[in-house]
């Protein structure tokens, strides 16, 4: 790991744009992203993302408003996203999964003043979605429900009425002189916020990590180090967008260090087969689901994969047979696992190149250079190796605060700067964190986390439901899914489907309950606290795939 602090990315670019301009000029001709047949060049990106912070500019776009982007992994969603940054907007990234009232919580708390997203996605417009969810209210922008978004940029050639689309934004900003486009861009400082990633805490009400430029560019350095990211590397970006591990392990990653991105908006494994093979893959990151169901479809010895030369994982156990199926059976000289969170800029400990496959397959590794990691019981003291305790993390990647909750924010900081991560974890003598619980009940969901006290709360709102519980059971395909346990309104027939199916309707998928069980009352303690450990203890074995 290099030392050398002038090598730093934070201090070499100060801020996302001048990344952006640098890489442009740094990798000129190398490929940036490949979209099916379009092939675009680190040049051209630089300049459709000009073009896009011009049209952000001349959209009234001003420094520190927040922009949203709720679209597919696509080239459209790296321009837009990045333009809007270039303009010197706070990027607010939305999940694709979420339906349109999750949606415009994220867009009302923020107050966003503009919003990329995209045209009809998986069968569903978001746009119409979006409508359905923001039609009442006092606003007068497109959606009256939210008042303070002024302008909605359908990521097509056309739009619905009072929405815009992608081509006419972009022509909007054509008489925006470049020099105000670099003049803008110039102006943002290392400490400023570059995005706000939303998670969700233990009251089921999402917040935004606030993050800044400096944070950014600084922690995905060191990822890209510890990774060996390399110019010329072909990276399938699988994971979302709207996520750290996409966005900032993915795009943020690649400009730094010239790789080319291949987005991929769905996974499949076909697909993802495919595109290893014909674009030469040879780096993807991911959830172990995902290099799980690579390494068994049974159409594998099918595809050249010989390309594949570096995968990086985590969120979930690592099983130590994954990583040596990889390593033997695909020939991946480089495997490692990771672990973050969106407070912590999404990295918080990762393991070297040099491990062996049992640290690799048994631990999230050990602290990022520059930041501390410690492990502490229920009183605060630090604990012993091996011994388990809350996850602690301090450090120049740990976000300012939660955004305009200072309630929120001092919970989850310390006052001399910890943040709590509500992980529970062990550390071996060596410094390498194995996560084994979870504080806020989190469950993992295919890679996405899933909490509880949200998925509750929209669970509630059916008129049928008097009172629910849910935890997180075993799964073999996606490692975690959700179990409802409900009671029912008297003299209501609600059955377990019918639940399921409402449930598809008004959250996203990896919240939706995989199973309803009705019972008469929830077991609660004396202070009237469901006692989840006596749901738990009912948990059969991994359910099948």
């Amino acid at each position: 790991m290099r030392d050398d602090l002038d090598a730093r990315a934070d201090l070499e670019y100060g801020a996302i744009p001048r990344l952006v301009r640098a890489a442009a000029l740094r990798y000129g001709p190398r490929e940036a992203v490949v979209e099916g047949r379009t092939r675009v060049s680190y040049a051209q990106l630089g300049e459709r993302v000009e073009r896009a912070a011009a049209a952000c500019i001349a959209a009234g776009v001003l420094p520190g408003d927040r922009v949203a982007v709720w679209a597919p992994n696509t080239l459209d969603w790296i321009v837009s996203a990045l333009g809007a940054v270039t303009a010197g907007a706070v990027l607010v990234p939305v999940n694709t999964r979420f339906k349109g009232a999750e949606a415009a919580y994220v867009l009302r708390r923020t107050r966003a003043r503009l919003l990329f997203v995209t045209g009809t996605f998986l069968g569903t417009s978001y746009a119409a979605s979006l409508r359905r969810a923001a039609r009442e209210g006092t606003g007068r922008g497109p959606l009256p429900g939210l008042p303070q978004l002024e302008r909605v940029v359908v990521l097509a050639d056309d739009a619905p009425a009072d929405f815009v689309s992608w081509p006419d934004f972009l022509a909007g900003g054509a008489a925006v002189p470049a020099g105000t486009v670099r003049e803008r861009a110039d102006a943002l400082r290392p400490e400023d916020a570059s995005d706000i990633i939303f998670t969700s805490g233990t009251t089921g009400h999402p917040k935004g990590a606030v993050i800044t430029h400096a944070q950014t560019l600084r922690a995905y350095d060191v990822w890209s180090e510890l990774a060996g990211l390399r110019e010329g590397d072909r990276y399938l970006i699988v994971n979302p967008f709207f996520h750290t591990f996409g966005y900032k392990a993915g795009i943020i990653a690649c400009l730094l260090r010239g790789a080319t991105m291949i987005p991929q908006p769905v996974f499949s494994v076909e697909t993802a087969l495919a595109h290893i093979a014909a674009e030469h893959i040879s780096v993807l990151p991911g959830p172990p689901t995902l290099h799980q169901q690579l390494l068994d479809h049974p159409a594998r010895g099918r595809y050249d994969l010989s390309a594949l030369r570096l995968v990086v994982t985590g969120a979930a156990v690592v099983p130590l047979e994954l990583v040596e199926r990889l390593r033997s059976e695909l020939k991946i000289s480089t495997v490692l696992t990771a672990y973050g969170l969106s407070e912590s800029s999404g990295i918080v400990t990762m393991c070297r190149r040099s491990d062996p496959p049992e640290t690799i397959a048994t631990t999230s590794g050990r602290a990022l250079p520059g930041t501390e990691v410690r492990v502490v019981d229920a009183t605060g003291a630090p604990a012993a190796p091996g011994e388990a305790g809350e996850v602690l993390v301090r450090g120049y990647h740990v976000m300012s605060g939660y955004f305009e909750d200072p309630a929120g924010t001092a919970r989850a900081l310390t006052p001399d700067g910890w943040l709590r991560t509500g992980d529970i974890g062990v550390l071996d003598p060596a410094g390498n964190l194995r996560i084994t619980d979870r504080l806020k009940d989190m469950f993992i969901v295919g890679g996405f986390n899933a909490y509880p006290a949200e998925i509750e709360q929209l669970l509630g709102r059916h008129p049928d439901i008097a009172e629910v519980a849910v935890i997180g059971i075993p799964d073999a395909r996606l490692g975690e899914v959700g179990r409802a346990y409900a009671v029912r309104r008297a003299g209501s027939r609600l059955t377990a489907d019918d639940l399921i199916a409402w449930s598809r309707r008004e959250m996203a998928n990896y919240k939706v309950p995989r199973e309803v069980t009705f019972v008469a009352t929830l077991p609660r303690n004396a202070s009237g606290k469901v006692l989840k450990t006596r749901l738990r203890a009912a948990v059969p074995g991994p359910a099948p795939a």
